[in-house]
């Protein structure tokens, strides 16, 4: 008997993403394609989004073909809006939700959707000591979002975040302003780790209350000062602003909410600065960098878990 697999598609700002799981979970196929934005620019417009999506989706879902070979895909998921809030929408989903029910229509299989920010925690939460963890926080650092999410079963309440800006765009903006190639966050991050300057800049502290915190302030300053900064200087001070500012919101959350379980989601959790510098005494836990940043695996494992669910199937292969 051939195995049953789950197809997930993901198209967010950033990425072109498909994923395969196995009827265990395991990961057979995650493909990503970084979309094509100009050097100076920092993002695309949703209509240029959508176009490369577009041109993507047929190239990355013929690579997956070879896989689908050997076993039989039981139900295709997508991310079809940014949270699973009545209201979240951005259109550069549409292409990949066209794709996914296209393709499980013509296989006659369940079609599922979920959100862009589910697909982010499942994909680093499975596997973990917080997967059938009823109660904990997760964060979602990503290009375009910063938020502390409460999840409780099956209810998520979002308890903080940033009131403007998120720490993606703080690093897009100083980076594209620095000359680098968006997205800026993984090279930012680099530079960071590797610095050997002894020199201190202090930037304004990003103050947080009761969770929630203001970044446009510090990104002001920082495309003041930075024509007039050693760039190396001003990306290790940045870094370790936006470590403390994670920290003291955690530490608030913790407090407030009588919680000390806390899991890091989306593409800035995967720093490597942040998670050698970022101590706590909660119980942390950052997945996978390699699922940390824009991918479909998190929906694929949705898409795996919904099925099995409804199918009354065991979640271990028969």
């Amino acid at each position: 008997m051939s195995e049953q697999l789950f197809l997930g598609f993901d198209t967010s700002n950033y990425k072109t993403s498909v994923a395969i799981c196995g009827q265990d979970g395991r990961i057979l196929a995650n493909l990503r394609r970084f979309l094509n934005v100009k050097l100076g620019q920092r993002g695309l417009r949703q209509s240029e989004a959508l176009f490369q999506h577009v041109c993507n989706l047929p190239e990355l879902t013929e690579e997956v073909r070879e896989i689908c070979r050997d076993g039989k895909i039981a139900a295709v998921a997508c991310s079809s809006r940014p949270r699973p809030v009545e209201g979240s929408y951005m259109p550069v989903f549409l292409s990949g939700q066209g794709a996914a029910r296209q393709t499980a229509a013509l296989m006659d299989v369940p079609y599922y959707e979920f959100s862009h920010q589910e697909g982010h925690i499942e994909a680093v939460r499975f596997r973990t000591p917080l997967e059938y963890t009823d109660r904990f926080v997760s964060f979602h650092f990503s290009g375009g979002t910063t938020e502390a999410i409460l999840v409780e079963g099956q209810k998520n309440t979002i308890v903080g975040g940033s009131w403007d800006i998120s720490f993606g765009q703080l690093l897009d903006r100083v980076g594209v302003s620095l000359g680098m190639e968006f997205p800026c966050g993984a090279e930012m991050d680099a530079i960071a780790c590797s610095s050997e300057s002894t020199e201190v800049l202090k930037l304004p502290k990003v103050r947080a209350q009761g969770g929630w915190i203001h970044l446009s302030g510090i990104e002001t300053h920082c495309q003041r000062i930075l024509e007039n900064t050693d760039r190396e200087v001003l990306i290790q001070a940045l870094f370790q602003e936006i470590t403390s500012a994670i920290r003291d919101m955690t530490e608030q959350i913790a407090r407030k909410h009588h919680v000390s379980d806390f899991l890091f989601a989306g593409g800035v959790s995967a720093s490597e600065y942040v998670r050698k510098n970022l101590e706590l005494p909660y119980r942390i836990i950052f997945g996978d960098p390699e699922l940390s940043s824009d991918n479909a695996v998190g929906i694929a494992l949705l898409c795996r878990k919904r099925y099995l669910h409804e199918s009354n199937h065991s979640l271990t292969t028969e």
